[in-house]
């Protein structure tokens, strides 16, 4: 069962050499990285960027990291950092887990139908407000993403989490009142918009005020004291 769940990353262990180093690294093709947990020592490695990314693109959750050719150890990804321009990945923190042992989890939280909904049809707003959810779960039953269908929400309508139904083996662990999304009647929307821009106004007319008021009695202050002076 585990086998067919996980899915092989070959790696090689690195030295770590501060961030001149991984730059390096980096400029030849490699991702650094770093896995942990198990009650063991934290492994810094690299890893071919190509090659990370088809595995990340066709993995599930699981995925078997084999350091310089030794047997595969089971990890999770824990945390994925991405170049905030070209959104290629520049470092990656893997987590050591047990099949049997379960774990929490961060998924993407996926809304689908929004173009069949009545409240959108109707010009309703639909805004998702929670993108991710927590969950726990086997490391093997990790989703990639849950799926909320909003096929039907109306306008006014308000999604919580209490709604989603979460697959099997899997726990969400958010509060159930946490807001998902919202559909927003297109009338109230103008309505807000209106009044952030009048309120954009008014704040950038008592600015003016404010600094003409401080310019005058600058140019008065200096007036007093050219009189002093003579």
């Amino acid at each position: 069962m585990a086998t067919a769940q996980t899915t092989a990353l070959p790696v090689q262990r690195r030295e770590v050499d501060g961030s001149r180093a991984a730059r390096r690294l980096r400029r030849t093709g490699n991702v650094p990285g770093i896995v942990y947990g198990g009650g063991e020592e934290p492994v810094p490695f690299q890893v071919d960027a190509r090659e990370l990314r088809h595995t990340l693109q066709h993995a599930g959750a699981v995925l078997e990291l084999s350091i310089d050719g030794a047997g595969g150890t089971p990890v999770v990804v824990k945390e994925l950092t991405r170049h905030p321009v070209t959104g290629e990945t520049i470092h990656i923190d893997m987590l050591r887990v047990r099949l049997d042992q379960a774990i929490s989890a961060t998924v993407v939280l996926d809304l689908v139908g929004a173009e069949d909904a009545p409240g959108v049809k109707e010009g309703g707003v639909l805004e998702q407000v929670t993108r991710e959810l927590t969950i726990e779960a086997l490391p093997g039953d990790i989703p990639d993403s849950i799926h909320y269908d909003v096929s039907q929400v109306q306008i006014g309508d308000t999604i919580t989490v209490e709604a989603l139904t979460a697959p099997s083996g899997v726990t969400l662990t958010d509060d159930p009142e946490t807001v998902v999304a919202t559909v927003t009647p297109p009338k109230l929307q103008a309505e807000v918009e209106e009044e952030i821009e009048e309120e954009t106004e008014l704040v950038a007319e008592a600015g003016a005020e404010e600094a003409a008021e401080e310019a005058g009695e600058e140019a008065g202050g200096e007036g007093e004291g050219g009189d002093e002076g003579e």
